[in-house]
């Protein structure tokens, strides 16, 4: 995977010293992701709608059903852009106009395939399911036929893609350094809760640690 910079729709505008190019950091923000908000032009008209997703290898798999419109949409060969954004924290200046958040974001251009072979569907989903939780997927049934085609699965690889970071602290000017106003960051997480089991899990059954 590589990040092609060179094209309009992948060039870091405002505040480009914020840009990231590397493989490595692309991966890692969409790894950590769970949704991607996709955007398409269906009937004239823009349309962001979120969907779960993974990066297997060089693609973000997206599925839903295939009576999604917006798939549809996406399947026909329309260009789409995914993106993904993670809020890492409240950067809490001594003005307003110097408030800021920290966040890792990732968007991705292109034309999405859709997946016709029943096997490497069948693969595709089982990533997703392990990204929900890792090694879960072994506990579970196999899908069934009708389950798979009921399920639309679409691959965008990973050729137009930028991202872009922001991290440490405020940055304001020296007359705004007013001690007596707090300033500073406040980081976010998504973290696990926990585990709730529904009334049919056995007593004796648990899940194995979130992390």
């Amino acid at each position: 995977m590589s990040a092609d910079v060179s094209r309009p729709n992948t060039r870091v505008g405002r505040l480009a010293e914020r840009a990231r190019s590397d493989a490595g950091t692309i991966e890692a923000i969409l790894d950590a992701a769970y949704v991607a908000h996709v955007g398409v032009v269906v009937d004239g008209a823009p349309v962001v709608m979120p969907y779960a997703c993974a990066r297997v290898g060089d693609e973000l798999v997206l599925h839903g059903s295939t009576l999604a419109g917006i798939l549809s949409t996406v399947a026909s060969g329309a260009r789409i852009c995914a993106t993904v954004t993670h809020l890492d924290g409240l950067v809490l200046a001594r003005s307003a106009f110097h408030t800021s958040m920290n966040y890792r974001s990732a968007v991705v251009h292109g034309v999405a395939r859709v997946v016709e072979d029943a096997a490497e569907k069948a693969q595709l989903l089982d990533a997703f399911v392990d990204r929900v939780l890792p090694g879960r997927r072994a506990a579970l049934r196999a899908m069934t036929r009708g389950e798979l085609d009921a399920t639309r699965v679409v691959a965008l690889r990973l050729d137009a893609v930028s991202a872009k970071v922001r991290e440490g602290g405020p940055k304001e000017p020296g007359e705004d350094l007013l001690p007596h106003v707090w300033g500073g960051v406040i980081p976010l997480a998504l973290t696990f809760g926990e585990p709730q089991p529904d009334a049919t899990t056995a007593p004796d059954v648990t899940l194995e640690a979130l992390g």
